[in-house]
């Protein structure tokens, strides 16, 4: 008589049938499944043991469950990615979820250099200077309405012009009469100091430190032959061909101010009423 070959589960007889040898015994080939088969977390089946079985973070799929959950593509050989539990190829992740170059309105891969400014991405070769078409990569730029600039093309197009040099004011720079100049170039047409900040004039538009404007075009004052500028708010007076300051106009022999007082010459000289009725 033989001797009993039954299934450790059911205990039906395995001869003559497929079985399962474990540590615990035989199998037959439902029992076996049953007891020790995975269950598809796609499809919520059991994984029976002559299938292939995929395993992703705790969980485990059929082989041809194991797929993007947007384009049904399999997965099994493919390089994919999980989001929010999801199973999704490159491309429809690329596509859902990666940005789209401003430039040329490809896709920018995960992974891969990029520029984002304001909102907005490009791959690294893409972002380029308007002006000379170059890669801005890390340089500084300069935005304007939509375009950008590396900072030389953008002094060149956009920013003002030295009045004298004709080269562009980078920073800084002062005004004199409506047009920028570099602060080095705004200097005193006859002895070439600088103006910026300091008081000054102009002839012929041609800009004057106090000092050259009254020795080359200043009336000079009668009494102490100095230049009358008029700047700094000085007041002066002037008499026929002849000119004062305010503190010089005073009677020739008492020193008395005529500044709205009555006076009469006497030669190149005034004196106040009272010492012309005195007499010589």
């Amino acid at each position: 008589m033989s001797e009993a070959f039954d299934c450790a589960k059911c205990s039906e007889s395995l001869y003559g049938r497929k079985y399962i040898q474990t540590d615990n015994g035989p199998y037959c080939v439902p029992c076996y499944d049953n007891t020790f088969a995975n269950t598809c977390a796609e499809c919520q089946q059991l994984i029976g043991h002559d299938s292939r079985e995929l395993f992703y973070e705790d969980r485990h799929f059929h082989e041809g469950c194991f797929r993007c959950c947007r384009c049904q593509r399999s997965l099994a050989d493919e390089p994919f990615t999980c989001q929010d539990s999801e199973l999704l190829c490159n491309d429809c992740y690329c596509s859902a979820f990666s940005s789209q170059c401003s430039a040329c309105g490809e896709t920018v891969m995960p992974g891969s250099r990029k520029l984002e400014y304001g909102g907005q991405t490009w791959h690294e070769h893409c972002f380029l200077c308007s002006g000379c078409e170059q890669p801005l990569g890390s340089r500084s730029f300069v935005p304007d309405k939509g375009a950008h600039y590396c900072v030389p093309c953008y002094e060149n197009k956009f920013a003002p012009r030295c009045a004298r040099c004709s080269k562009t004011l980078t920073q800084g720079g002062v005004t004199y009469r409506d047009q920028p100049w570099h602060r080095e170039c705004l200097v005193c047409t006859g002895c070439q100091t600088p103006l910026a900040g300091q008081q000054f004039t102009s002839r012929d538009d041609d800009p004057y430190c106090v000092t050259c404007f009254g020795e080359l075009f200043a009336p000079k004052c009668s009494s102490c032959k100095r230049p009358i500028t008029g700047l700094g708010g000085g007041k002066y007076v002037s008499f026929e061909d002849r000119h004062w300051h305010h503190s010089c106009f005073a009677c020739a022999r008492c020193s008395a101010s005529l500044v709205g007082q009555g006076f009469v010459p006497d030669g190149d000289k005034v004196l106040c009423q009272g010492c012309s009725q005195a007499g010589p």
